[in-house]
């Protein structure tokens, strides 16, 4: 059962495009089917730094960071205990389900259309008692959070929290791009521009499929090598030569089967366009901010029957997609430990952020000491 409203220490945004601070925050207990996590392990994802430049809009103070891993502390009454119990170590998502809505009915509960009150009534209030953001429904740089049930997964013991983290958002997203989303078959020639985090991912999902070739676009060298130990057998350095000139030679002449943007411009999708074989799939997976507009050739796309699909954290479901990678981390096929750069505490989080900005590729982990009265 839920205890009493706590003090945790967060790194809070009260300005767009400013540094965080760190703060002394007010967290509720859960109510009906939320859950209360001491997080363990938070990592500074692409699309948290989006979101705290203003590119995505939204409203402030607000607490961003959305792959956690941490452990339950507190239940709300309508959480079944047979689902989730306290002291369980679990994996932290943005996704939420209702389960009963149409888009969940439908199998694609990225769309949940449920409302829910955690976020017109956020649990998180500052000392003059302002109620402050969960970004990204989770608002993880913190020492715990409320989040509803259905965002949380348990963790395997023999996953790290650094490791199990990163499976909320980047790894699901790039891995089910590939799989869920792109469908990639066995010899499927593809292609992922952008080898950031998710975009290692993307490449990692393609791999696994048995994707041939799979080549990895980007504009500096270091990130294509990386992509070469997470199974591109092909790199093309962008900066340094056109893209569209080699596609020809690497595809016999067809183009890509299938092509996934890993990068948040809409520019990257215009120039992708151009790659797709007849019948080809383009895939979305990174999120431009919200003011970017994509042109298109309407006719070259109906005339070769090509298809572009957006791509929401990877057409996950959550405790079905989550299991399978812990599956595939543990036999050793899917990378997650090398995705790892830095692991600092929450007094360091705007050192991670330059570092993040700068080496999109790899994740910076905020880990949290220990201490007793730390959401507990």
């Amino acid at each position: 059962m839920p205890s009493d409203t706590i003090e945790i220490q967060a790194a809070v945004c009260r300005g767009f495009g400013e540094p965080l601070s760190i703060e002394t925050l007010r967290l509720d207990p859960p109510e009906g089917g939320e859950v209360r996590v001491k997080v363990l392990a938070s990592s500074i994802c692409h699309s948290d730094i989006i979101y705290m430049d203003g590119g995505w809009g939204g409203d402030l103070p607000a607490v961003f960071g959305h792959e956690v891993a941490g452990v339950v502390t507190d239940t709300g009454p309508a959480v079944p205990s047979a689902d989730i119990r306290v002291g369980d170590r679990v994996l932290v998502s943005l996704l939420r389900s209702c389960g009963r809505c149409e888009c969940c009915e439908a199998g694609i509960p990225t769309q949940c259309r449920a409302e829910y009150s955690i976020d017109s009534a956020p649990r998180l209030a500052d000392g003059a008692g302002r109620r402050v953001r969960a970004g990204l429904r989770v608002g993880g740089f913190a020492e715990g959070v409320v989040v509803d049930s259905s965002q949380v997964v348990k963790i395997p013991a023999h996953v790290a929290d650094e490791a199990a983290c990163l499976i909320s958002c980047g790894v699901m997203t790039g891995f089910g791009a590939a799989i869920n989303t792109a469908k990639v078959q066995v010899g499927d020639s593809v292609a992922v521009i952008g080898c950031g985090g998710v975009g290692l991912n993307c490449v990692q999902g393609a791999a696994l499929a048995g994707a041939l070739p799979l080549v990895a676009v980007d504009v500096t060298d270091d990130k294509l090598e990386q992509a070469r130990a997470f199974g591109a057998t092909e790199t093309i350095n962008a900066a340094k030569g056109d893209v569209a000139e080699r596609a020809p030679a690497l595809t016999d002449g067809r183009g890509f089967d299938v092509v996934m943007t890993a990068v948040g411009s809409a520019r990257t999708i215009e120039e992708a366009l151009p790659l797709l074989a007849p019948d080809g799939v383009l895939v979305a997976v990174g999120m431009p901010p919200g003011a970017e507009r994509v042109a298109l050739n309407a006719t070259r796309l109906a005339h070769y029957g090509q298809s572009i699909l957006g791509c929401k954290m990877g057409g996950a479901r959550l405790r079905i997609d989550a299991p399978k990678l812990f599956r595939l981390y543990r036999s050793g096929r899917l990378k997650l430990d090398e995705l790892v750069s830095s692991r600092r505490p929450l007094g360091e989080i705007n050192a991670s952020i330059e570092l993040s900005r700068r080496s999109r590729n790899l994740r910076h982990v905020i880990v949290f000491p220990d201490r007793p009265d730390a959401a507990a």
